[in-house]
């Protein structure tokens, strides 16, 4: 299934969010929640699966939510449809500061290999599934998990990066990051765990105990705060017990 073509418009700088413009009959997918507005003649509806496959039957929509609670996300997604005249607009924002990023598919090879919780919208027809990691070491040791998420298709998609977003492009070269900076990667790309220098750096570096290597030909996107980490940040400076009321 070829995705719906759509045009769109990134709004603001450090909390942004996207407005898709549909014309009638084209539909984007969303997480569930992900939505800010929508113009006249834009119908909603939550769906399993993504829409992606021809095939709607039962036992098709029932492999696509396995996968969705493997990654942690809801088993529905949002499917918005222009059902009205003219042109409408629908706008994605996602939960945590950052920058939204825009990937054609069609330009990167059809395939896009991001974090789990980085999939804000995409064009209907655009495949989301889960990527098991190739080898046993980046599951394991990997500290965003050992799933990542594919999305794959021939249209746009719309990725969330925490902070602020860096996009290299590697021709052969190696690039060690920490583990939870992975935003994306194209098609290209390998992906393993490394351990972080010696016993000492590992330890009492603050860097933590393995480093990602991605190596190959293609894009990486990272990403300068990762949601675990502000999340982490937080849990460590919250008072442990209640405050007090003042006169």
């Amino acid at each position: 299934m070829r995705s719906h073509e759509v045009d769109y418009e990134i709004i603001g700088s450090d909390m942004q969010l996207v407005e898709i413009e549909l014309d009638p009959g084209e539909s984007v997918i969303a997480e569930a929640g992900a939505m800010n507005y929508m113009e006249e003649g834009i119908t909603f509806e939550a769906r399993m699966g993504d829409g992606s496959s021809a095939d709607s039957g039962m036992m098709n929509k029932l492999l696509s939510v396995g996968k969705r609670v493997l990654t942690g996300e809801s088993i529905f997604m949002t499917h918005f449809t222009h059902e009205g005249t003219g042109k409408s607009r629908v706008a994605f924002a996602a939960p945590y500061p950052g920058r939204i990023v825009a990937v054609d598919l069609n330009a990167i090879g059809g395939q896009l290999i991001c974090q789990k919780d980085a999939f804000l919208c995409a064009a209907k027809g655009t495949e989301v599934s889960i990527a098991f990691t190739k080898r046993l070491g980046a599951g394991f040791f990997g500290g965003e998990g050992f799933i990542l998420q594919k999305l794959k298709g021939d249209g746009m998609v719309f990725i969330h990066v925490g902070g602020t977003v860096v996009e290299k492009q590697l021709n052969g070269e190696t690039l060690r990051v920490d583990t939870g900076c992975i935003a994306a990667f194209s098609p290209g790309i390998t992906y393993d765990i490394q351990r972080a220098g010696n016993l000492k750096s590992m330890f009492f570096g603050g860097e933590g105990l393995f480093l990602a290597t991605l190596q190959g030909q293609g894009t990486v996107w990272l990403q300068s705060l990762p949601f675990s980490r502000m999340a982490d940040r937080i849990i460590q400076h919250a008072p442990s017990a209640g405050g007090s009321n003042k006169g």
